[in-house]
């Protein structure tokens, strides 16, 4: 049974599915709008909102979360200066999910998750 488990499996294992997500995010917090799946976009979307939290709180603390989350020093850099000091006044929903239609090889459903 799986109680008190969210989250979606995405058919891997627990390891590389965090280390999809977190590339996943690196890459949408450094160019800021990525093309990929829908159901990878909806498991990223949480782990980006709480990096850009993180970003706005901006001490040391908060940092070193990111660095963990991330695993990324140079997109936390990137997003300790320029991403979340643009949110400062903002109190949630960063990022927007964008339907572009399904993919024309297996018509899997493609999506464009952007930061806001």
């Amino acid at each position: 049974m799986r109680h008190q488990n969210s989250g979606r499996k995405l058919n891997m294992a627990p390891d590389r599915r965090r280390s999809l997500l977190s590339g996943l995010a690196c890459q949408v917090l450094e160019h800021e709008k990525v093309k990929t799946g829908v159901q990878r976009a909806k498991e990223v979307r949480p782990l980006i909102e709480e990096a850009i939290t993180l970003g706005k709180r901006g001490d040391l603390h908060a940092r070193r979360q990111a660095i963990a989350m991330l695993r990324n020093k140079k997109i936390v850099y990137k997003l300790f200066n320029d991403v979340a000091p643009r949110y400062a006044d903002r109190s949630g929903g960063y990022t927007r999910i964008v339907k572009l239609g399904p993919r024309p090889g297996d018509g899997s459903e493609r999506v464009y998750i952007e930061l806001v």
